[in-house]
């Protein structure tokens, strides 16, 4: 054999070889699998065009929008939406409720928080039913999810701890994984890193054992950001680099979003501020692409932080504002919080004092009613705790007096049979009239308790219960609504006494239900006015749509009231409405005969916006008007003079912003 005879094959193998290597290094990388994924879906669509209408096909479509959850959530949204209406078709309630947690999902990204509860609430309660339990702890999860981003930790924690006690009984490891992964995030946001870490940790020995990667992916991010408040930059970076890899290797942009951010924060950290805002404007592209609202308003934050660090005000300035605005769309409370605090420390580098200190009140406002409210809760659980004691001790003693009774009667019966009957008749008298008295006392203590709940919020109420009294608190932003009835005097000369006062019941007896299906606080009536108050005493960044939203269904109301009673005859009103948000001071006057009242020049300009209203028409002012603008359509009326209030800007509602609503 010749060296050429030698040499070919050689030649042929190697050249063979590095075809091969060089297809599966094309095969593993990042642009491969998305064509995959993309060739996956439509795979998946061609299954669609010959399936028959039943549950097998309602699968596939959810494989789809499993594909585009983290890549495309529009076309994640269209699929979902077709599932629901092939399940409700098909009476598939798995897939109806597969449907929804979709469409919360997407929402609670987007940064509507009330239709992301409203979904996921539909969609654990389709879970119930078709008894899913894996879908149920989904659904916990979600709604745990939501809770946290409110700043409501205990809610959070409780929904949470609900999702992995059901886990465990199905000993599915992934979900299990990641539910532990949410609950170290829950610790951490409150500033528990210890907690957290032992959770984290726990998520990611689980997701290792069975390589599952999305757990990974998750724990390696929320790992990463603990040990950046440990200010351990090194072990920081090494996780949210192995997260990164995992993350470009799925195309998950959302959590490339959060990472980059966290890589931003690490340089940020360290003072490397133009590599922390490369990172930043990174981490913001991903973001906006899935239109991510709470990270992207935690970008902004974070960029314009590193502006003011560079004295860059314009620019720092430019980012918070934009920061906030989406904060507030999207209800986190958390972030609202800390961007008014980046904001007060910009003015402060500006030389503003004034802004400065309006920027921290707004803080300290924020911070203080998480804090308050997580002390709330925490008494409630300590007051349930000593009611239980109570019973405790109430059962023993109440077997004490049994044993007691028992020892009786058995010296009793030595006594004879004669003193056994007259005992027995004494005994059971006496429990009787025992019996009777702590039946009535009981009542009695319900009847205070529902009474107190009738005339004050409950919060307060709780308050007065355990401390004897209320003190008065400031709200640094509610939206206060006045309604009255036009030319009320009038027909009240025409009518009789009963036949008013049973109208006017009837239309504030609606009015009661309407509010409160709202989270609106009604505040009194004063004649024919009616006043309430959303975003107190329970903080919320949708005071002046939970507002507006009541507002349009009792105007609606009112509107077929007087249809109705003008068929027949009866009494009817036109009624108009005044709506402005501002702050008040909150708290109760008298001792004798409670009533918790509101005060303010907030106050003032409501009733004022409700005399330059129109019957059938919510008039609203330039401050209510700003919060609810990207909601719903408004008519400006131009700058209106309002008695002793100056010149307002003041706005016709119209309708719920069609394009938003969709």
């Amino acid at each position: 054999m010749n060296k050429t005879s030698i040499v070919e094959p050689v030649m042929k193998k190697a050249l063979m070889l590095c075809i091969l290597t060089t297809l599966v290094l094309k095969l593993s990388s990042p642009t491969h699998a998305k064509l995959t994924g993309q060739a996956r879906i439509d795979s998946l669509k061609n299954v669609l065009n010959t399936a028959k209408d039943d549950t097998n096909k309602v699968n596939t479509i959810l494989k789809i929008c499993a594909s585009y959850m983290h890549s495309n959530p529009d076309s994640c949204l269209g699929w979902a939406k077709k599932m629901l209406a092939l399940s409700e078709k098909t009476g598939f309630k798995r897939g109806m409720a597969h449907a929804y947690w979709y469409f919360g999902k997407v929402s609670s990204d987007r940064g509507n928080m009330g239709e992301a509860m409203k979904c996921d609430s539909m969609c654990l309660k389709l879970y119930e039913e078709c008894g899913d339990k894996a879908g149920m702890a989904k659904g916990y999860i979600s709604i745990s999810n939501l809770f946290q981003r409110q700043g409501n930790f205990p809610e959070a924690l409780k929904n949470i701890f609900i999702s992995l006690k059901i886990l465990q009984k199905t000993g599915n490891k992934k979900d299990i994984s990641a539910c532990l992964s949410n609950i170290g995030k829950i610790y951490y946001s409150q500033g528990n890193y210890p907690e957290a870490l032992k959770y984290y940790s726990e998520g990611l020995k689980m997701a290792e054992e069975i390589q599952y990667k999305p757990g990974m992916l998750s724990s390696y991010i929320n790992i990463g950001a603990n040990y950046i408040n440990q200010k351990n930059y090194p072990e920081a970076m090494k996780f949210f680099l192995s997260a990164k890899q995992y993350a470009e290797e799925a195309g998950n942009k959302r959590s490339l979003a959060l990472i980059i951010n966290n890589i931003g924060n690490i340089h940020y950290h360290q003072k490397n501020y133009p590599e922390a805002l490369k990172n930043y404007f990174t981490a913001l592209k991903f973001a906006e692409t899935v239109n991510d609202k709470n990270n992207a308003s935690i970008i902004y934050m974070n960029i314009g932080d590193t502006y003011t660090k560079l004295k860059k005000f314009t620019d720092a300035a430019q980012h918070l504002d934009k920061a906030l605005s989406l904060a507030k769309s999207s209800e986190n409370i958390e972030s609202t919080r800390d961007i008014f605090l980046t904001m007060s420390q910009l003015d402060s580098a500006e030389g503003k004092p004034r802004q400065a200190l309006e920027h921290y009140k707004m803080y300290i406002s924020l911070r203080d009613s998480l804090v308050n409210n997580e002390n709330t809760r925490k008494l409630t659980q300590q007051q349930m705790q000593y009611d239980f004691d109570k019973k405790e001790e109430s059962a023993k003693a109440e077997q004490d007096k049994k044993d007691l009774v028992q020892r009786n009667v058995r010296y009793s019966m030595m006594g004879g049979l004669a003193g056994l009957v007259i005992f027995l008749l004494v005994v059971f008298r006496q429990r009787n009239k025992i019996s009777k008295e702590k039946k009535r006392s009981d009542e009695l203590l319900v009847k205070s308790d529902n009474l107190l709940l009738n005339i004050l919020p409950s919060e307060v109420a709780e308050e007065i219960k355990k401390e004897g009294h209320s003190k008065a608190r400031t709200f640094s932003m509610v939206t206060v609504m006045f309604t009255d009835f036009k030319g009320f005097s009038a027909v009240s000369e025409k009518v009789s006494a009963e036949l008013l006062v049973a109208e006017i019941d009837h239309c504030f007896s609606a009015f009661d239900n309407i509010i409160h299906k709202h989270r609106v606080e009604k505040i009194k009536t004063v004649g024919d006015a009616y006043i309430c108050v959303g975003g107190m005493p329970a903080l919320t960044l949708t005071h002046a749509t939970d507002v507006l939203s009541a507002a349009i269904e009792i105007r609606d109301f009112m509107l077929e009231r007087k249809k109705q009673q003008d068929a027949v005859g009866g009494i009817s009103f036109e009624l108009r409405l005044g709506i402005h948000t501002g702050p008040v001071v909150a708290g109760i006057v008298g001792v004798k005969k409670y009533a918790y009242d509101i005060w303010g020049d907030t106050v003032n300009i409501a009733a004022r916006m409700e005399q330059n209203s129109e019957a059938g028409r919510i008039n609203i002012s330039g401050n209510t008007y700003e919060l609810v603008k990207t909601k719903y359509n408004c008519l400006h009326r131009g700058k209106i003079e309002a008695k002793n209030k100056g010149m307002i800007d003041m706005y016709f509602v119209e309708e719920k912003n069609s394009e938003i609503a969709k």
